[in-house]
């Protein structure tokens, strides 16, 4: 050995542990899990910093096996710490370096992998499939290790560990599919950890103040396109401010009825209200008079919020003539008349202190079904249930305070309320609002203007943005994600060639705060909605006639408190068991990836078998990709039911049809027996088709027959 490098390692070895205990105190949880891996385990860890591998080696068995990047490894100042740290350069040119691991932990050595911190999207996938690899060569257990630091002069070093797993990808997988299937193992010990991690035993309110007050001053809090960008300290005390006002009129607990636009002031009239110990309950304007009388009803809602101009703007007049009847419409503009310099005072020394208290399972938001299938039912969400989805969607996306979201989804559906305000708010990320998603023109290049990282929408409205898009308009997006309907394979191409961002589908439901899977960067397959987020179970009960698949049931922590309803006027009515009913046909294949094959309710009987609706539609997505079209099922007196196909596409016919489902080897009884061509097709303000409407239209047109 030559002696100037033995000297060298180890002078470079007291200067590890020295950095290591002065700059960190460790605190440790689960460290029973690393004594019952065993020797020959791989311990992926998630990390915050370049300092946390010596405190962490403090931990570890002496022979661990540190297994860094090989660009890292060649750096000339990095060899005398590589080696004082027991390091292992990984990924080399000639591929070996995997194997080798593999062989070390087979003869029972710790390999430590590094799989967070500042690492890309593509850098954690690597880091994933090298632990599976490693682990399934070896028949090693997988170790998950988080770790995170306080600041201050000497920070804390936290570290915890989750249990030892051994990966069981499905048999019939071989080579780089098992190292894959290995690799969603893997990630999901990461997730889990991290969703093991998230505090959920407070309210909305104390996550708002504390993402607020660690926000760096003059970084925009909230933005939207006419007021400009809103400050953490002003969302704070004009949350304060307007909570205090809104407790003269209002009781504590009472639900109070939400009606406005995407903008800096539902955001901070949402908190105001959170603050105030009230619960806001999100009116779908865009739904109809009957609809938002059926939802007030159904909550029991004595006094609505909402804005003289936004009323005037948005042509609201007549809706506003039809509830005045029966709620109490409260203009934020009178209220804000009555704002003295006292009040300001008292707002500014009440900054993100509740004035109300609030417990974590107290409901917290009352949200709406979309009304698409019947008449909107209250859905009762509590504080942990939005913290929960918040924390499920962070565990697994690797999203920082350095993303900017652009949302454009209205707050009063469940995913622009907790995937486009919420989670951004509750995170630290800045959060640009827009009032409509229908502006097709506006919303790339405002995309474009603000940089946005993170952006959410549906099949239509995304297909819509792409089309009105310049080629560079999406240069910044890094996190696009669809849901509430299906994404059609023409839409998926077109970002992926035009813009060079993928598509990531996710799938929900209101009465699950909505998430309840997704694809990711790093864990995805097209044409499926992703995998389920921590912390969710499901189970597929069987229906009469549909193989392979079944209705979906889910519980977990996201899952609702329980609905109101219309004809029983709050009366809370929860889950049964804590399972909710999804009413979607889904498949769960053997590496966990869901496929919804269509709603139970929207299956039609033909001659006795079972045909999709949905799968009709997907058929005929590509048909007319720039036209949006419905297959509805109609009452046959010979078959039992029949198909019909609507569309807003001028001059198609029923052989076009024909022929392409032909085409696309569909069987004759999912070939519509009629065509109706409709003036407009009646869309939802979440971009989810009508299918109220159509079913309307379809029966109005069969009694006439």
């Amino acid at each position: 050995m030559n002696p100037q490098t033995s000297t060298t390692d180890a002078f470079a070895r007291v200067i590890l542990n020295t950095i290591s205990a002065w700059t960190a105190r460790i605190e440790t949880v689960g460290m029973h899990h690393l004594a019952e891996a065993g020797p020959g385990c791989v311990i992926a860890v998630h990390h915050a910093s370049p300092l946390d591998a010596p405190a962490l080696a403090r931990l570890l068995p002496q022979d661990a096996l540190f297994a860094i990047d090989w660009r890292d490894a060649k750096q000339p100042w990095a060899r005398p710490f590589i080696n004082a740290a027991r390091c292992h350069p990984v990924q080399t040119p000639d591929g070996m370096a995997p194997r080798a691991l593999a062989r070390k932990a087979a003869r029972g050595q710790t390999i430590v992998l590094f799989c967070g911190g500042a690492l890309s999207s593509d850098e954690r996938a690597s880091a994933y499939k090298l632990a599976a690899f490693i682990a399934l060569r070896a028949g090693a257990t997988v170790l998950h290790a988080r770790v995170e630091r306080s600041g201050g002069l000497r920070p804390t070093t936290r570290v915890a560990f989750a249990p030892a797993k051994r990966l069981s990808p499905p048999t019939r997988l071989r080579g780089r599919a098992r190292t894959q299937a290995g690799a969603a193992e893997v990630y999901d010990m990461v997730s889990d950890l991290a969703f093991a991690s998230a505090d959920l035993n407070r309210t909305l309110f104390a996550a708002f103040a504390r993402a607020s007050q660690s926000t760096p001053r003059g970084r925009a809090f909230v933005e939207d396109s006419l007021t400009g960008p809103l400050g953490a300290g002003k969302a704070r005390i004009g949350a304060a401010l307007l909570g205090r006002k809104i407790m003269a009129f209002t009781e504590e607990g009472e639900r109070v009825g939400l009606m406005l636009p995407n903008a800096i002031g539902a955001a901070v009239v949402f908190f105001a209200l959170q603050a105030a110990g009230r619960v806001p309950a999100m009116l779908n304007f865009s739904a109809g008079s009957a609809n938002v009388l059926a939802a007030c009803r159904a909550a029991q809602l004595r006094v609505v919020l909402t804005s003289r101009a936004f009323i005037e703007k948005g042509k609201l007049e007549a809706l506003v003539e039809a509830m005045a009847p029966h709620v109490r419409l409260v203009y934020l503009e009178d209220v804000r008349a009555t704002i003295s310099p006292l009040d300001k005072l008292r707002a500014i020394l009440e900054a993100g202190k509740p004035l109300a208290t609030r417990a974590p399972d107290d409901p917290a938001v009352i949200l709406f079904t979309s009304g698409s299938e019947g008449a909107p039912k209250g859905v009762a969400l509590s504080h942990r249930n939005l913290l929960a989805n918040v924390a499920q969607i962070h565990a697994r996306a690797d999203l920082t305070c350095d993303d900017i979201v652009f949302n454009a989804l209205p707050v009063f559906h469940s995913f622009g309320l907790t995937a486009g305000l919420l989670l951004p708010t509750l995170s630290g990320m800045k959060c640009f609002l827009y009032p409509s998603p229908l502006h097709y023109q506006q919303i790339p290049e405002l995309v474009h203007a603000t940089q946005a990282t993170v952006m959410f929408g549906t099949d239509t409205f995304l297909n819509g943005y792409a089309r009105a898009a310049k080629d560079h308009q999406f240069a910044s997006v890094r996190y696009l994600v669809a849901g509430a309907e299906a994404v059609k394979e023409g839409t998926r191409k077109m970002y992926r060639e035009r813009f060079g961002v993928r598509i990531l589908e996710g799938y929900g439901v209101t009465e699950a705060a909505p998430v309840i899977c997704s694809n990711t960067p790093i864990i995805n397959r097209d044409g499926s909605v992703g995998r389920l987020v921590a912390d969710v179970e499901a189970r597929l009960d069987p229906v009469p006639g549909i193989d392979e698949a079944g209705r979906l049931f889910v519980r977990g922590p996201n899952v609702m408190l329980g609905y109101y309803r219309a004809d029983a006027p709050g009366v809370l009515e929860p889950p049964k068991d804590g399972w909710h009913d999804t009413g979607d046909i889904v498949a769960i294949d053997e590496e966990g990836f869901l496929s919804i094959r269509g709603r139970a309710k929207r299956f039609a009987k033909i001659a006795g078998e079972m045909v999709s609706l949905a799968a009709v539609e997907s058929m005929c997505a590509d048909l007319w990709e720039d036209e949006p079209l419905a297959v509805m099922a109609a009452p046959d007196p010979r078959k039992g039911e029949r198909l019909v196909l609507l569309t807003s596409r001028s001059g198609a016919t029923r052989e076009d049809v024909m022929s392409h489902l032909r085409r696309r080897g569909a069987t004759e009884l999912m070939i519509p027996s009629e065509l109706v061509v409709l003036p407009e097709f009646p869309m939802l303000a979440s971009g989810k088709t009508d299918l109220v409407a159509l079913d309307r239209i379809v029966r109005e047109r069969a009694s006439a027959a």
